[in-house]
């Protein structure tokens, strides 16, 4: 009897041990930039990405206690403390109100925004964007010299943002060659840094 109970309490510490270790492997086998980033493909320290994280987070939370359908309405990325920002917003003022909010956040590097006014599209020019983001993330995927999962695209009334990091100036002229050539593409923004200019890159 007393056997048993020392099996089941060194089964039950096992499982235990198990499962610790695989919510800690799954949490950490993800990046923090975008969605289904993997570490082994994200250049940046451990450190730069919990930073990163936490002003994300901060943003998102101070945008939220102002408007909480800025939750829904707008996107941040943060990368290296260079924040971006997506989507779209009813007024100008909003626009200028979420720039300020990200310019104020501790450790913001520079600020980029491609945030649009809901009133300068419209249905048919937003299935258009989402088709050219569509293709834009097809082709980096098949494209063998470009590390697509460290990219986020956005696009914006045939304007298409671009955020993420490349591997080499190679990979950046590849990345941007790719958004020219998807059809009704009227302009490509780039804003990718190389992983030898990330502010720790050599510590």
């Amino acid at each position: 009897m007393l056997k048993n109970k020392k099996i089941n309490l060194i089964f039950s510490k096992l499982t235990l041990f198990l499962f610790i270790l695989n919510s800690c492997v799954g949490s950490s086998s993800v990046g923090v930039f975008g969605s289904g980033v993997s570490i082994a493909f994200d250049p940046r320290t451990v450190g730069m990405q919990i930073d990163d994280s936490i002003m994300q987070k901060n943003l998102m939370a101070r945008l939220a206690l102002s408007e909480k359908k800025y939750l829904l309405s707008v996107s941040v990325k943060v990368l290296d403390g260079n924040i971006f920002l997506s989507g779209k917003v009813n007024e100008p003022e909003e626009k200028l109100k979420i720039t300020k909010a990200a310019w104020e956040t501790k450790g913001a590097r520079s600020v980029k925004s491609a945030i649009s006014i809901k009133g300068q599209t419209n249905f048919k020019g937003t299935a258009k964007d989402i088709l050219i983001t569509s293709q834009l993330r097809t082709a980096l995927i098949f494209n063998k010299i470009v590390k697509a999962s460290n990219f986020n695209i956005d696009t914006i009334n045939g304007k298409t943002y671009i955020f993420g990091i490349a591997m080499t100036s190679d990979e950046k002229k590849e990345v941007i060659k790719e958004a020219e050539e998807v059809y009704g593409v009227k302009q490509v923004v780039p804003s990718i840094i190389l992983v030898k200019d990330l502010s720790r890159s050599n510590n």
